[in-house]
């Protein structure tokens, strides 16, 4: 019998494009996925759009046009350009273009998605792999008018951006509270699939705190809401509002065999968004809290390995060294039950609910120990074991590297001619000294991702396969290097 691997595809980013498409395909079995886009498609497709027939009635009730009328005007349509560059062209004619001119080959890739107004002077939530690596970024309004936006962060561990385009008293959407939707609410997703703009859709919420595995880095956080409002290849960064009009998700992914909507679709909560996005407006980097643990899923099976009655809660494997959870006192073998009087059922719903909140916070957490319920309050910790919050432009030090980095001023950028890197402040005994890399060395690209902050290092890093990191730069001289190491 012929089977299909069931795929997840980024619903934007890779829609109607010019070139090569960056549909991504994700296996949804065992697969760890690599959240990658492929290549835009050569010319733009004016194929039939595949049409959904919904298997259900909506209630007459149900009155949808106040939500789709508050959204519509606060969903804008995001055109990005993205120049890629002959590999064997920029090795070899790198440290020399300023003698030949520019003998690079450059391709434009355009690619498509949506966003969603966040506030009167400009500010617009996306997905990360919508505006990812691009060159420039347009935003084209529900009115037809279109600006030239700014990328002021991203964080690739939630798939989410922050864009910036310059003008006041634009309509934009709430935050609502997405714990507080419920299995079976009506919601509508707000979007520009296959680059039509201004599409409303309905359906429900299907599940919480589902991960599915896209984003493929460790340190992801995938807690989304599932609905089967009918979300296609361009409606990543959208809106997914409730009957009230509130923003309560930014939709990410659609689930598939075929490339196209199938029933399910996964959108980002809203109070992940408004804790990430507010962190990117304010630091320009995101500031993830840990609580210091390393956690499994507990079945039917283990709980029958522990002696355990119920399967409620996440099973502590191990505690890290000096974490919050070590200074609070759990132990490996507890069962976390709840945070904040909030029920853990899942790893997912455990890193959902900790991405809401920031090191230094601290944390209400239950735990069942030897079938004794335990009370700890834990001050949660950033990812270098302290309380501290980071500046995008702090110098911050990577062990793995044995280096001291620093985000790139725009004048830096602009004079270096390019558009991302991390610049190295200082060498310290580790990889990049035993491969001869020097002070001032600027970063641009490991494994295949460009590098503008802590956080996209961090999650390129852990892209790693077989243990072998590819890492491009260059000196402020002009000399390019790409250097490959083994962890």
């Amino acid at each position: 019998m012929k089977t299909f691997a069931k795929s997840f595809l980024g619903a934007a980013a890779g829609t109607v494009v010019i070139v090569v498409s960056f549909a991504l395909f994700f296996h949804f079995d065992a697969q760890q996925a690599n959240h990658k886009a492929g290549q835009p498609s050569l010319t733009e497709n004016n194929t039939q759009i595949p049409i959904h027939q919904a298997a259900y009635s909506i209630p007459q009730n149900i009155d949808f046009t106040e939500a789709a009328e508050k959204s519509i005007n606060a969903v804008v349509h995001i055109k990005t350009e993205i120049s890629a560059k002959s590999g064997s062209y920029e090795s070899f004619f790198g440290p020399f273009q300023d003698y030949f001119g520019n003998p690079y080959r450059n391709n434009t890739y355009i690619a498509f998605g949506s966003g969603v107004i966040i506030s009167p002077d400009g500010y617009i939530v996306t997905n990360n792999h919508v505006v990812e690596g691009a060159d420039k970024v347009s935003v084209t309004f529900n009115n037809k008018k279109e600006l030239e936006a700014s990328v002021i962060g991203t964080d690739p561990t939630t798939d989410l951006a922050l864009i910036k385009v310059d003008a006041q008293d634009l309509v934009y959407l709430t935050y609502g509270n997405s714990d507080a939707l419920k299995i079976g609410e009506w919601v509508l997703a707000v979007g520009n699939p296959f680059n039509l703009t201004s599409t409303v859709t309905a359906g429900i919420v299907s599940a919480k705190a589902r991960n599915v595995g896209i984003l493929g880095a460790q340190s992801s956080i995938e807690s989304f809401i599932q609905t089967d409002a009918v979300v296609n290849r361009g409606n990543s960064g959208g809106a997914l509002v409730n009957t009230n009009g509130e923003l309560v998700g930014i939709n990410a992914a659609i689930a598939s065999h075929t490339g196209v909507y199938e029933g399910y679709s996964f959108a980002i909560p809203a109070n992940l968004v408004k804790k990430v996005i507010g962190d990117l407006m304010k630091y320009g980097e995101p500031q993830r809290a840990y609580i210091g643990v390393q956690i499994r899923d507990i079945d039917s099976d283990f709980a029958k390995e522990l002696g355990i009655e119920d399967v409620e809660g996440v099973y502590i494997a191990g505690i890290v060294p000096n974490g919050g959870a070590d200074d609070a006192g759990l132990a490996e073998g507890d069962i976390i039950l709840s945070i904040d009087n909030i029920k853990i059922h899942s790893l997912s719903e455990l890193m959902g609910t900790i991405g809401q909140h920031s090191p230094g916070e601290v944390i209400s957490v239950d735990v069942n120990r030897d079938n004794d319920i335990k009370t700890f309050q834990l001050t949660l910790k950033n990812q270098n074991g302290t309380t501290a919050l980071v500046k995008s432009a702090d110098s911050f030090e990577n062990d793995l590297l044995g280096a001291t980095l620093q985000q790139l001023s725009p004048d830096e950028l602009q004079e270096l001619k390019i558009g991302n890197g991390l610049k190295i402040t200082e060498v310290n005994d580790g990889i990049l000294k035993r491969g001869g890399i020097t002070r001032g060395f600027v970063i641009t690209e490991i494994n295949g991702l460009k590098i503008n902050s802590g956080s996209s290092l961090n999650n390129a890093l852990e892209h790693t396969k077989r243990n072998i990191v590819h890492l491009k730069g260059m000196y402020p001289n002009g000399v390019r290097i790409s250097y490959e190491f083994m962890l």
